[in-house]
């Protein structure tokens, strides 16, 4: 457990602005939060001070609950607010692992490469409204170039660096970017993993590469070119382009319970929401450095971007493996005040104990998402940086941040939750469809950051369709099993629908079950995700109908082989389970809640 004190407390974000409005206790506050929600927003953006070419004439018009209309009227660039802190104050500290060197890039500095990047996009035949893609290391560039492309009326399709060709192709055929950002290749240790080639299996139009090796040896395509090609050689400034504050900067992916995963499109009110997690829930202040390995295919890689420079701090980026020596120095060199990680990471730490030897005691907070966290392994992580708190922080891509979280004015236990986001409202419904302490979650609309649109699915069928209605509220699908402890905090269990987090990806039953069912060796499959008894990130459980062939190791050995080269190799499966058939609804749907109780109980 960890304490706030009262000279703490009164140095927060959080208690600057409550005092401010002569609030003395934060439940009063967060209630106000939701009851009041246009007064709380044109609070948050004043606080936040984000930047408007045209005013706005109402903050909501929530006439239409499921699309609600945020800033009427208003002209904006986000990115104009993400250079709104002191030109010479450091924006990006960045290293590479096996490197001692620390690359500072300062605001003025990041600013003219972003302007140098917009002026780029335009010479090389790109034009306003136009998608480019982004599949690399989160870098100095990848930062810089994802920034120009929203100040230049661009979207962003973003795709995590680790997918397999084919899971690149899916996303970018959704899409279809006039032009991908890559690099030749991923450098892991003594590790060089090709990536130019595997965008170029996924059937890109065309490429831009950057060189992650000084002597790059690779042939590219006669439409592909170097990065030092594409970069224009001009150096003016670059006039964001004003857009409507609902329309579309970043195209980001998550999955669902069917096959594809869904194409979920934020805007520049997501990055309000983002930013505004940070400010309260993270308390990023002016001048604080802050870290989370990431990539930019992750909701949370634009997340770090919106809510560190907004909130006019240092974003702190490491190119290699968090769980190296070299990231813990990092991290002490650069005086991180704010990490955040998965709990897959901590796990790995907790049993290496590669970070005890680094001075963390400068940090203020670390933050956990992704993934159900474990107690013990929370409490280590505290006692890594002198006993300092953690924000959980459960939310979603669709959700531009967090719905549940915790605050730096309460008290903190590790793995659990002390509050609702700020501005956001949830309601738990059990298996009877009323309300408890105990079920899934569904949110009450409107909320800032709440996706309203799918690019290949109906938004009401996902979202809406079915929900149940609570005091005549509507109320926003959203999957969750949470569970609210006698003293008012709370625990995510996992998921109720058919999709898992696995070490912090999320990902459908139905994808992994597709691509195994395709090996000879099985005949039908349901893939589950279990919690390990003690709690802490999901195991991914293979139950197996096999074709004729019966020898588990081996099955195991195959299907992890597939499983790394066609969706992902950070997916470990924990176990496998041979049946000769699989529980079945009368409608033919395979029972996996009750595998998983099985599994539990086995």
């Amino acid at each position: 457990m960890w304490q706030p004190t009262s000279d703490f407390i009164k140095k927060t974000n959080l208690y600057g602005v409550m005092n401010q409005l002569g609030f003395d206790r934060y439940q009063d506050f967060y209630n106000w939060s939701i009851s009041k929600p246009e007064a709380f927003w044109e609070t948050t953006v004043k606080a936040l001070g984000i930047k408007f070419k045209v005013p706005y004439s109402s903050v909501l018009d929530a006439t239409d609950l499921e699309n609600p209309l945020w800033f009427n009227g208003a002209q904006v660039n986000i990115v104009d607010t993400c250079f709104a802190a002191n030109p010479k104050q450091d924006a990006i500290a960045f290293a590479k692992e096996g490197s001692d060197a620390i690359t500072y890039m300062s605001y003025e500095q990041l600013e003219h490469y972003v302007d140098q990047i917009a002026i780029s996009f335009y010479q090389n035949g790109l034009k306003a409204g136009d998608a480019i893609g982004i599949d690399m290391s989160m870098n100095i560039e990848a930062v810089a170039i994802y920034l120009a492309a929203i100040k230049a009326g661009f979207k962003v399709v973003t795709v995590a660096d680790s997918f397999s060709p084919d899971e690149i192709r899916v996303r970018f055929d959704i899409v279809k970017p006039a032009m991908v950002f890559t690099q030749d290749f991923l450098i892991r240790g003594d590790k060089k993993l090709p990536l130019y080639d595997k965008v170029l299996k996924a059937g890109v139009e065309r490429i831009v590469v950057l060189s992650a090796t000084e002597n790059t040896d690779i042939r590219t395509r006669r439409q592909d070119m170097f990065w030092d090609d594409f970069l224009s050689k001009e150096f003016t400034d670059f006039e964001s382009v004003a857009m409507n504050p609902l329309d579309t900067t970043t195209i980001l992916f998550s999955s669902g319970t069917t096959g594809n995963p869904k194409a979920i499109p934020w805007n520049h009110t997501t990055a309000i929401k983002s930013a505004s997690d940070g400010f309260y829930h993270h308390d990023i202040q002016t001048g604080d450095v802050v870290a989370w390995p990431t990539n930019l295919g992750w909701m949370m890689g634009p997340w770090l971007i919106y809510a560190t420079l907004i909130n006019k701090g240092t974003i702190a980026l490491f190119e290699g493996s968090p769980m190296s020596p070299d990231f813990g120095l990092f991290i002490e060199k650069t005086k991180v005040k704010m990490l955040g990680i998965v709990p897959s990471i901590v796990r790995a730490w907790k049993s290496k104990g590669t970070m005890e030897a680094y001075d963390w005691s400068g940090i203020k907070c670390f933050s956990s998402t992704g993934e159900s966290s474990n107690p013990v392994e929370m409490e280590y992580l505290m006692q890594l940086a002198d006993n300092k708190p953690i924000i959980e922080y459960c939310g979603g891509t669709e959700i531009g941040g967090g719905y549940v979280t915790s605050t730096l004015i309460q008290t903190n236990i590790p793995s659990t939750f002390s509050t609702p986001a700020l501005g956001s409202e949830f309601v738990i419904v059990n298996e009877d469809g009323i309300l408890s302490d105990k079920g899934e979650v569904f949110l009450v609309p409107p909320a800032m950051g709440l996706s309203f649109k799918l690019l290949n699915r109906n938004h009401h069928q996902v979202y809406y369709d079915g929900t149940p209605k609570i005091s005549g509220k509507l109320l926003r699908r959203h999957g969750d099993f949470l569970v609210r402890m006698d003293n008012g905090y709370y625990r995510v269990m996992g998921r109720t629908d058919d999709s898992m987090n696995l070490g912090g990806i999320k990902i459908s039953s139905l994808q992994i079950e597709e691509l195994v069912n395709s090996h000879l060796a099985v005949m039908e499959s349901a893939a589950i995700a279990v919690s390990p008894e003690n709690g802490g990130p999901s195991l991914l459980v293979l139950y197996i109908v096999p074709d004729g062939f019966t020898d588990k190791e081996l099955i195991q050995y195959e299907l992890q082989k597939l499983i790394k080269a066609k969706l992902n190799p950070l997916f470990k499966i924990h176990d496998v389970v041979i049946v000769n058939k699989l529980p079945r609804t009368a409608s033919n749907k395979i029972m996996r809640r009750k595998l998983r109780e099985a599994y539990a109980n086995s």
